[in-house]
């Protein structure tokens, strides 16, 4: 433990601004001496007791409540104190003011270590103090900041469920499986001399098996954690005047793109976050893309263009817009033509810039304004695709549908927990070794030493979940991006 988890911390433990309630929060070893000093009294262990906040002068601060938490039955397994006052900013500031003041006042005058040092907590601190003191694993703390940046209904019950510990328990049956099966290729290695198979006296390989299986079920639902967690970034692309804002508009169910029949009106990126089912979609409406020479394309539009692609580089998703009523033109068969051209030489690029995992959603618009047999010879097989009329609305909520399905969505709701792409990649590193370990113990003469590090090796991956084998700077990185108080 570094030194800097050994000092009592304190910090304002409710977000910035005006509220009817704001807490300041102290936590550290032995803290009864403040107690005294903030409240005038000791107090009852968990029980609100309302009375004022004096300053170093005796002077009101603010009345509200103050509740005592005693070691190790507090949040943070240390002693703490919450203090609830009225919830102005320079209140709040007061009363924090205060507390630092009068640890200083008290280290001072009687020495005691225990508030020596007493200082505002950095981000995410206090969670931190309970994962170091066992009161949650690694898991849980980052469900807590999982539960307050959630952005749906879906993916708030889904943190709640990681932060009461049902990821960290499928986590830890697999360990307990995990370790059961070392054991048993760790004794094969320690007695060779009593020529006994201790492996297939205990169905080691069927053990295996049985792990993959529990091991793909928990992959399946926090690879689906994830996708809540982190949302999908979907990038609608497309020609000029595609419908690619009426789009947007349609999804997002308000006019927030303009939307006028004049080429190249988008001129930069325009982002809504809404939510399909309960999974956030990130949608980004992009510059219609054509060639930077084109008559009529000025620097602004350019530059919109490039954005576009640089969007459409780091999409998770693409909807590829088509109109329908430019596919196929009797009247200009050139209309029609070039159209195509242009349609064939932006799906050309998106091959080229997309990675193979990014799928790509034909969406064919305005089949209200086109012929009746325009989208037959428009749509190609083979791909996703779906048709739809922005305008009306019509096939929009197919189009939601199969962007769930190319994205990966799959569980239900009530059965997914919060999980985060760390969470996955571990799992996927647990896998691959265990893939190895199978390889071994198939073989006709199994490398014991080689099963033997690759059971290790998926342990050590699989307990980086929880915490119990986390690195200090990924253990930094993590805690930074929660709130102060937090």
């Amino acid at each position: 433990m570094l030194t800097r988890h050994l000092d009592p911390i304190v910090a304002i433990a409710t977000a910035p601004g005006r509220g009817a309630v704001g807490i300041v929060r102290i936590s550290g070893k032995e803290i009864t001496s403040i107690v005294r000093a903030l409240c005038g009294r000791n107090l009852q262990p968990r029980q609100a007791t309302y009375l004022p906040f004096r300053d170093e002068r005796g002077q009101v601060i603010d009345q509200g409540l103050a509740l005592y938490f005693p070691a190790p039955h507090s949040f943070t397994g240390e002693d703490v104190l919450e203090i609830q006052a009225h919830g102005g900013p320079v209140v709040l500031q007061l009363l924090l003011a205060r507390c630092l003041q009068a640890a200083a006042e008290i280290d001072a005058t009687t020495g005691l270590q225990s508030l020596a040092g007493l200082r505002v907590a950095q981000p995410g601190e206090f969670s931190e103090r309970a994962f170091l003191n066992d009161k949650i694993d690694l898991a849980q703390a980052e469900a807590i900041a999982d539960l307050i940046d959630a952005s749906t209904e879906t993916a708030a019950r889904s943190a709640a469920r990681s932060l009461s510990g049902e990821f960290s328990k499928e986590v830890q049956a697999l360990l307990d499986k995990l370790v059961h099966l070392r054991m048993l290729v760790e004794a094969t290695l320690d007695f060779p001399e009593e020529d006994i198979d201790f492996l297939k006296q205990a169905d080691a390989s069927g053990q295996l098996q049985r792990l993959q299986t529990a091991l793909a079920n928990v992959m399946q639902r926090a690879t689906q954690g994830a996708i809540l967690r982190e949302g999908i970034k979907v990038v609608i692309a497309g020609q000029p005047n595609a419908g690619k804002s009426s789009l947007l508009n349609a999804l997002a169910g308000a006019e927030l793109a303009i939307v006028t029949p004049i080429a190249g009106t988008t001129r930069d990126k325009v982002a809504q976050l809404i939510q399909i089912e309960g999974v956030p979609l990130h949608v980004v409406d992009t510059a219609g893309l054509r060639d930077a020479n084109t008559a009529g394309v000025d620097e602004v539009e350019k530059i919109g263009i490039a954005r576009a692609w640089t969007e459409i580089e780091s999409a998770d998703a693409v909807l590829f817009l088509h109109d329908l009523t430019r596919q196929n033109t009797p009247a200009d068969p050139d209309v029609a033509t070039t159209y195509r051209h242009g349609d064939d030489v932006i799906r050309q690029a998106l091959t080229n810039k997309l990675p193979a995992t990014a799928p790509v959603i034909d969406v064919w618009n305005k089949s209200d304004s086109a012929p009746a047999d325009g989208h037959v010879t428009a749509i190609v097989k083979g791909r996703s695709s779906v048709v739809i009329s922005a305008k009306t609305g019509d096939g929009l909520q197919a189009l939601r549908q199969q962007l769930l399905q190319v994205v990966g969505w799959q569980s239900a709701p009530e059965g997914v927990y919060m999980a985060r792409e760390r969470h996955v990649q571990s799992l996927k590193e647990v896998a691959s070794q265990l893939m190895r370990a199978n390889e071994q113990l198939s073989a006709k003469q199994p490398a014991l030493d080689l099963l033997a590090e690759d059971l290790r090796q998926a342990q050590r991956a699989l307990s980086q979940i929880t915490g119990e084998f986390t690195p200090d700077d990924l253990l930094g990185e993590i805690f930074s991006k929660f709130c102060i108080g937090k």
